[in-house]
C-alpha cells in the first residue's frame, strides 16, 4: 500500500475510518470543512493536513469521502476549490456517503473527461462499526478499480460487495435504508400495542429474540430493549435516516414503484424530527407513537 490516501469529511463515521487508516500505517492527507476535526485528525500518525478538498485530490492517489448530502458531495467534488479542481487522470475517488443515484452519476460523468475513476461505496454499520472497522461497503462503479481499493476497504470495514456499475452502490444502500426505516416505525407500533395491552415488555423482547419467529430482526435485537429502557443516543441519527428515506421513496417513485408504507414512514420520521427528536438515534421515530398513544414505552 504504497498510495497516498486522501480523506474528506473526518465526522461522526468519517474520523474513526481515517484513524484505523493511519492506525494500520497508511500515509494521509485529510481535509474537512471543520477546522477543529482538520486538527484533530492532523494528530494521528502519519496523517497530513490539507487547506482545501482540491488540495486533497492533488496530492493523493486515491481519495475517501464522508459527507452529510448531495449539496455537500456535489460541492466537494465539483465546486470551487474541490476535487475536480484538483485531481489528475489515475485518480480513484471513493464516496462513503448516502447520497442520490443521480448526485453519484452527476459527479461520474464530471471526472470522466479529466480520467479520475468515480466510485460509489456507501456503508452499512454506524459509528460503533466505523469505531471497530467492521463495515460492510457497498461498491458500485468500475470494477476494474475494485482491487486497487480493497486494501483500504479491509482496513475500514469486515466485509465488501461489489454491485454493479456507478450509482448502483447508492441503489443498493438506499433500498436496504428504506426497509430499515419502516422496520423502525413498525416495531415502535409494535411495542406500544405491546405495552398498551399489558404485556410485560422484556418477556417480548425475550420471545421474540429467542423463539424463532419471523419477527425477529437485527433492529429488533439492537434497539427494543434500548427502547424500554428509554435510551435514545445516537449511533445514526434520526434526521439522517429521514434524509435517507426521503432519498429512497424518491428512487420508488423514479422506479414506478407505488409505496405506500415507506410514504406512511418517510411522515412518521418528518413529525420525529420536526418535534425536536432529529439529534437522537433514529429509533427515535418510537417518540412519536409515544405521543400517539399518550405515553412513553420505557417504564423511567
Amino acid at each position: 500500500m504504497s498510495d497516498l490516501v486522501g480523506f474528506i469529511g473526518l465526522g461522526t463515521m468519517g474520523m474513526p475510518m481515517t484513524a484505523n487508516l493511519a492506525r494500520a500505517g497508511v500515509a494521509l492527507v485529510v481535509h474537512d470543512a471543520s477546522p477543529s476535526a482538520t486538527e484533530a485528525a492532523g494528530k494521528l500518525a502519519g496523517v497530513a493536513v490539507a487547506a482545501s478538498a482540491s488540495e486533497v485530490a492533488a496530492r493523493a492517489s486515491v481519495i475517501f469521502t464522508c459527507l452529510p448530502n448531495d449539496d455537500v458531495v456535489r460541492a466537494v467534488y465539483l465546486g470551487a476549490g474541490g476535487i475536480a479542481a484538483g485531481g489528475t487522470a489515475g485518480l480513484i475517488t471513493c464516496d462513503c456517503s448516502t447520497v442520490s443515484p443521480e448526485a453519484t452519476l452527476e459527479v461520474h460523468r464530471a471526472l470522466l473527461p479529466k480520467r479520475i475513476t468515480h466510485m460509489d461505496t456507501p456503508m452499512l454499520g454506524s459509528q460503533p462499526q466505523a469505531v471497530s472497522g467492521e463495515i460492510f461497503f457497498i461498491v458500485g462503479g468500475d470494477e476494474a478499480a475494485v482491487e486497487r481499493i480493497t486494501p483500504y476497504l479491509d482496513i475500514m470495514g469486515k466485509l465488501h460487495m461489489y454491485v454493479g456499475g456507478s450509482a448502483m452502490g447508492n441503489r443498493v444502500k438506499l433500498v436496504h435504508n428504506g426497509l430499515v426505516a419502516v422496520t423502525a416505525a413498525a416495531v415502535a407500533e409494535a411495542l406500544a400495542v405491546c405495552v398498551q395491552s399489558g404485556v410485560d415488555p422484556y418477556t417480548f423482547y425475550d420471545v421474540v429474540r429467542k423463539g424463532g419467529g419471523m419477527a425477529y430482526g437485527t433492529y429488533f435485537e439492537r434497539r427494543a430493549k434500548r427502547i424500554f429502557d428509554g435510551e435514545f443516543s445516537p449511533t445514526f441519527m434520526c434526521e439522517l435516516m429521514r434524509k435517507d428515506a426521503g432519498l429512497a421513496l424518491a428512487l420508488a417513485k423514479a422506479s414506478k414503484v407505488p409505496t405506500p408504507i415507506l410514504e406512511e414512514t418517510k411522515r412518521t420520521y418528518d413529525e420525529a424530527v420536526d418535534s425536536g427528536w432529529g439529534k437522537e438515534d433514529f429509533s427515535a421515530v418510537t417518540h412519536v407513537i409515544e405521543k400517539r398513544i399518550g405515553r412513553k414505552l420505557s417504564r423511567g
